[in-house]
């Protein structure tokens, strides 16, 4: 099972003065005794979701500034990035590659392929066709600039292409030395067993915080029976739940959560009472709602690692001090009783995105 363990902090990375200390503890992304425990994937416990530097939350961040924020996620003890070839599209990837070069071996970088892109700016459909995951491959290793991928996640499931086809493909890239791990990002329980049992899935990435928590359904469930670790992205629900965003806020057309119902006005003016339970309890906690929502995420599985994402080093070690939240039973409890009695209002996703979601 899950064994964390100490990770001692890069130094001399970044010149950036903090008062935290490095996070430090790690957790195993494949926690199984099988024959494949060998083949676990050590990360920080939590990792960085590099997207909101160069896309979906409104212009990309200037590049030295973003530069200076992974090395500083870095020194910080994070280890475990996040990207994928449809942000930006390509820069994002670009970016990590240029600027975790120094720290090859140190870092785990997880990217995806599996969405068609429409230039300049967006995404398209599902596209996992063998002969494309391989050429998605060969560009994501140029442009991070590493002989292997770390963690590959089909980013949806292609309802076109059989998931065994999909991970028969990156079995072989992992055989031929290209990829080291296989992931799915939003695939169903039944897809992720499917996969597994043609290459054996290292992580699932899905959605999941306190004001969404489907995965606890059926995905949760079949990942433990599996030995697959979880990675949940927008874990403070894409920023509502640090309780910075209020119901007069609105967002840019270049900030993809302009067509998320949930950040629509009336939902937003609704979900505030939620934020404010949160405030609540954070305040008795001494921490940050966000803290609190990351911490109740670490709390739920010695095998689920959140990839918050920022453009603030401020909020990076916020972020990071949620480690060192300790939430009691009694206080996931309340947490758990006081949000119940708050029914959230609002789809996570436009009905054309939740029609990528395999479940």
């Amino acid at each position: 099972m899950l064994q964390p363990r100490p990770r001692t902090a890069t130094s001399g990375l970044f010149d950036a003065v903090s008062d935290r200390e490095p996070i430090d503890n790690t957790t195993w992304l494949r926690q199984d005794e099988s024959e494949n425990a060998g083949n676990g994937l050590e990360v920080s416990a939590i990792g960085y979701g590099a997207m909101g530097l160069s896309h979906g939350y409104g212009p990309p961040v200037d590049r030295r500034e973003a530069v200076a924020l992974i090395r500083a996620a870095v020194e910080r003890g994070v280890n475990f990035f996040d990207t994928a070839e449809v942000y930006g599209p390509y820069t994002n990837e670009e970016l990590l590659g240029e600027t975790l070069a120094p720290f090859r071996g140190e870092v785990i970088i997880a990217t995806k392929f599996g969405l068609g892109v429409d230039e300049p700016c967006r995404h398209g459909g599902p596209d996992s066709r063998p002969e494309r995951i391989r050429q998605s491959a060969e560009q994501s290793l140029r442009r991070l600039r590493v002989e292997a991928i770390d963690l590959y996640y089909q980013h949806r499931v292609d309802p076109n292409v059989p998931i065994e086809d999909v991970a028969g493909t990156v079995r072989d890239l992992i055989a031929e030395g290209k990829v080291r791990h296989f992931g799915l990002s939003e695939a169903g329980a039944r897809t992720i067993r499917r996969a597994h049992a043609v290459q054996p899935v290292t992580a699932v990435e899905s959605e999941y915080s306190l004001w969404w928590r489907e995965p606890e359904e059926s995905i949760l469930p079949t990942l433990d029976e599996l030995g697959i670790g979880f990675v949940p992205f927008s874990p403070l629900g894409r920023g509502f739940l640090t309780g910075r965003i209020d119901a007069t806020r609105t967002f840019d057309s270049t900030d993809f959560r302009s067509s998320v119902p949930r950040f629509e006005p009336a939902n937003l003016k609704a979900n505030q009472a939620l934020v404010a339970a949160l405030k609540d309890i954070a305040a008795k906690k001494q921490a940050t709602p966000a803290q609190i929502a990351l911490a109740w995420v670490l709390a739920q599985k010695p095998w689920i690692v959140p990839i918050p994402g920022t453009t603030k080093l401020p909020r990076l070690e916020e972020n990071l001090g949620a480690v060192d939240v300790v939430l009691t039973g009694d206080d996931l409890r309340e947490i758990d009783d006081a949000l119940a009695r708050i029914p959230v209002q609002g789809h996570r996703y436009s009905e054309a995105s939740q029609q990528m979601v395999d479940r």
